[in-house]
């Protein structure tokens, strides 16, 4: 069985586009995930509220986090997609100008990292001062 010759360049490689859409749709997963996340979260602040409710009692700031942490969540997933495809259309446009460099840290990933490493903490937070 005869072997395909190499690509001379990382332009013209198949595989290159592919692995940039691969990228795409994980972060698209993980931007999916977040906001499934968050909705979970927002709807079991609701659940943790229901018994002051029928009580006739105010919630407390420690539950009312909940929906912050919910709706915070989601609006990090989509912006997470939106920047993701944002990253990958200019990802394809410098490979079909040849301007591409292997090797560049996704900014985009850093700071969803960051916001991530935010909202985590707050939940910790948030956890802990439930009794």
């Amino acid at each position: 069985m005869p072997t395909l010759p190499e690509p001379t360049n990382a332009e013209s490689d198949p595989r290159i586009y592919f692995a940039a859409e691969r990228t795409l749709l994980a972060w698209i997963r993980t931007g999916l995930a977040l906001m499934g996340f968050g909705f979970a979260i927002a709807r079991f602040g609701l659940y943790l509220r229901q018994p002051q409710f029928v009580s006739g009692s105010v919630p407390t700031a420690s539950r009312i986090g909940s929906p912050f942490t919910g709706v915070a969540l989601m609006t990090i997933g989509i912006v997470s997609i939106i920047l993701s495809t944002a990253h990958y259309t200019m990802t394809i446009r410098k490979l079909r100008e040849g301007s591409w460099m292997p090797g560049q840290v996704s900014k985009p990933a850093i700071a969803l990292s960051v916001v991530l490493i935010v909202v985590g903490v707050f939940m910790m937070v948030q956890l802990t001062k439930i009794h």
